[in-house]
């Protein structure tokens, strides 16, 4: 399962003078905690005094609200707008309000923040990530302060610029980074077969993969083998496919990762970006969670320290499998219920009684419902006859009601030739499958 990847083209060009997020009361600095799900960090966050739950991602420049499940926002000063972007050539309609009130934490808040919301109800990748997700927030989160992110702590530490914190970061890496199109972009080394080309990326916290390599813009390309087509995520304009496959290293300032993953998309599926000039690629969340990295947008900075998970492998979702969350449903669970102790005193009315009892009883709680999104072809889970639609109901004997999504692709991405068995539903029938994961994109030397 990939996480959809927004690159975001708006058809209609505003330009608004904002403040930007302020830290307030004279703080030197705001902690501001995380989750991390597929490698992707989401904050909650309050748009008008409603709580929401949102992507950060450098990848897109404006804020974007996809989703309000059922929760009331007042939204003023608001005109239409179209988007294009990657999936097709095709747009789709929005809106665009301004001065709205954000706040990420107590002492950070935006007072006149600009909000594009998309009205396509479909375009909504929850079901994907297994938590409600809102919206998307972006350049405007860091565009005013020194922000660093720390993925092993999952905290985020948001800098006073009244405060020079500098000396913070005397064991970091620095490099130049440029912003362009409101998004950051640096130049990184890729060695795809045996030699190094210099490579114009863009730091994208939104894209799960490790990096992300557009063939039409890198001369004289040809495909790494083996390789294979695969879904790379959804855009606005319906599904992204292209080729995955390994490549030798990406080499960012100092550091040297080997073995990454690379994802291509086809040509048709980025038709309608507006590129960059120069720029070959995306350098995404699965390389950058293996440092503490920091922005600094006003001085074009990029700071990165490398972490213990600096030499963990590139892994990938073996199954074949693109497992959806289906939302809730109530699910009787048997739960041990200890009664206390009665007593009644030895005394003339008879002899002392102790009463210990332990029962089982049933009760009702709210579980997740998982079904499959998608399956790869010639994968594993193909071969297994898995198809398209199907109920998850076990894996490996654990029901899957007691997972997360995310503890369910760890399975999936766990280790080569590891026996999965797989219990389904499909038309309320009950199936037994049984796959080996297998890695269909292998490192091979030349």
């Amino acid at each position: 399962m990939r996480i959809f990847k927004l690159l975001l083209l708006f058809t209609c060009v505003f330009i608004n003078a904002q403040s930007g997020f302020e830290v307030l009361n004279n703080k030197k600095k705001i902690n501001i905690p995380f989750r991390q799900i597929n490698n992707l960090i989401f904050l909650d966050l309050k748009v008008n005094d409603v709580n929401l739950t949102f992507l950060l991602d450098t990848g897109v420049a404006e804020t974007l609200l996809f989703s309000l499940e059922n929760k009331d926002i007042t939204f003023e000063n608001v005109e239409k707008v179209r988007f294009t972007g990657l999936g097709g050539s095709n747009y789709i309609e929005g809106l665009k309000s301004t001065k709205n009130k954000v706040v990420v934490a107590k002492n950070l808040i935006d007072f006149n923040h600009d909000i594009y919301i998309i009205l396509d109800e479909n375009f909504n990748f929850s079901s994907h990530v297994g938590i409600p997700v809102n919206g998307i927030i972006g350049y405007h989160f860091f565009k005013n302060h020194l922000i660093k992110i720390d993925y092993n702590k999952h905290i985020i530490t948001v800098y006073n610029d009244k405060f020079s914190p500098e000396k913070k970061f005397k064991s970091f890496e620095k490099i130049p980074m440029s912003i362009e199109g409101q998004k950051p972009y640096i130049n990184a080394e890729v060695q795809q077969t045996k030699t190094f080309f210099s490579a114009k990326m863009l730091i994208d916290l939104g894209n799960s993969d490790a990096i992300w390599l557009f063939p039409n813009r890198i001369p004289n390309f040809n495909y790494n083998k083996p390789n294979i087509d695969d879904f790379l995520g959804r855009g606005f304009n319906g599904d992204i496919f292209g080729k995955r496959s390994r490549i030798h290293a990406i080499k960012i300032g100092s550091t040297l990762l080997e073995k990454p993953i690379a994802a291509m998309p086809s040509a048709e599926s980025v038709q309608s970006m507006n590129f960059a000039k120069d720029r070959i690629g995306s350098i995404g969340s699965d390389v950058l969670k293996r440092f503490i990295i920091a922005q600094d947008y006003k001085n074009r900075i990029f700071y990165l320290k490398k972490t213990s998970a600096i030499n963990n492998p590139f892994r990938f979702n073996m199954s074949g499998l693109d497992i959806k969350h289906d939302g809730m449903k109530w699910e009787k669970d048997l739960v041990r219920v200890d009664l206390p102790k009665l007593s009644e005193n030895n005394n003339e009315k008879g002899k002392r009684i102790e009463v210990s009892q332990s029962e089982f009883q049933y009760k009702f709680v709210l579980k997740p419902e998982y079904s499959v999104a998608g399956v790869r072809e010639d994968s594993p889970g193909f071969l297994a006859g898995i198809q398209k639609g199907d109920k998850l109901v076990e894996i490996n004997g654990k029901k899957v009601s007691d997972m997360s999504l995310q503890q369910i692709n760890e399975i999936f991405m766990s280790e080569e030739n590891k026996f999965i068995k797989i219990r389904l539903l499909r038309n309320s029938l009950p199936l037994n499958k049984e796959l080996i994961l297998k890695d269909p994109i292998p490192y091979q030397e030349d």
